[in-house]
């Protein structure tokens, strides 16, 4: 099980697929591990080197103290990448992820082939809001948010559906640290790239989930108005848009990495 180890926390990761194919990095949305992204390896590893990795906090990585910021979230993926090898690679983030890209694609944009942003926004809720959830977290755990968060990730009809798969990113939920959680959580409160959009030069496509509350699909055609190259999709399905709607995901996904060959 591969690690790299870092001054404060080590991070977990997994490489797979096409060994001379061109890298694609995922990253996960707040409160769940890499294993969101299965569907998408599944349909791309015979195309591309894929990296995927557990946030600071989250699933088998280890968790710094303290709040984080989306710059100490960007800079660990740098680290990956050094430690990889890898020059430059396509990137997908999903919500707290698509903040990372954001960041990567404003001041690491030269490591960059593609940036995709799912369910996502240049700022994701009020600074406000986010800390109230962190206070919340701290003093009574996850437990309490397991029911809203089922709500708001995916729509009832596939929480019915989907069950047992359901309960599975539920149960990875609440694996997770409440210090990374609420670190992370920080750094969602914390991010802006309104202002900043316009820095981004790498091709971008955004997604958005069609009955997503958290980043309604508005907020993604923004950041696609927002870059010198964006591009915009909508998916059926609510914030956990790559699980909910995996084949319409991946093809959107696939025809952006296949359109920068």
């Amino acid at each position: 099980m591969p690690f790299l180890d870092l001054p404060q926390h080590r991070l977990h990761y997994q490489t797979e697929g096409r060994a001379d194919g061109q890298w694609l990095t995922f990253c996960n949305s707040l409160g769940t591990d890499l294993g969101m992204w299965q569907p998408q390896v599944d349909a791309l590893a015979s195309q591309y080197r894929i990296l995927r990795y557990d946030r600071r906090g989250h699933g088998q990585s280890s968790t710094p103290p303290g709040l984080y910021s989306v710059a100490e979230l960007g800079a660990d993926v740098l680290a990956l990448w050094d430690h990889l090898g890898i020059a430059r690679s396509h990137f997908c983030g999903l919500s707290i992820g698509g903040l990372t890209g954001q960041w990567l694609g404003v001041h690491s944009f030269n490591r960059l082939r593609t940036l995709t942003v799912a369910a996502t926004a240049a700022k994701i809720g009020t600074l406000d809001g986010w800390q109230a959830r962190i206070a919340q977290v701290q003093h009574d755990g996850l437990l309490p948010l397991v029911d809203g968060t089922r709500e708001r990730w995916f729509t009832a009809a596939f929480a019915q559906t989907h069950a047992s798969q359901v309960e599975d990113i539920l149960q990875r939920f609440l694996a997770t640290s409440v210090v990374g959680y609420a670190g992370c959580c920080n750094a969602v409160g914390t991010a802006d790239f309104r202002d900043a959009l316009g820095r981004i030069g790498v091709p971008l496509l955004a997604i958005a989930g069609n009955d997503d509350p958290v980043c309604a699909p508005a907020e993604l055609q923004a950041i696609a108005d927002g870059v010198a190259h964006g591009d915009h999709a909508t998916v059926p399905g609510r914030h956990i848009c790559n699980l909910e709607s995996p084949q319409a995901f991946t093809s959107a996904l696939a025809a952006h990495l296949s359109a920068q060959h």
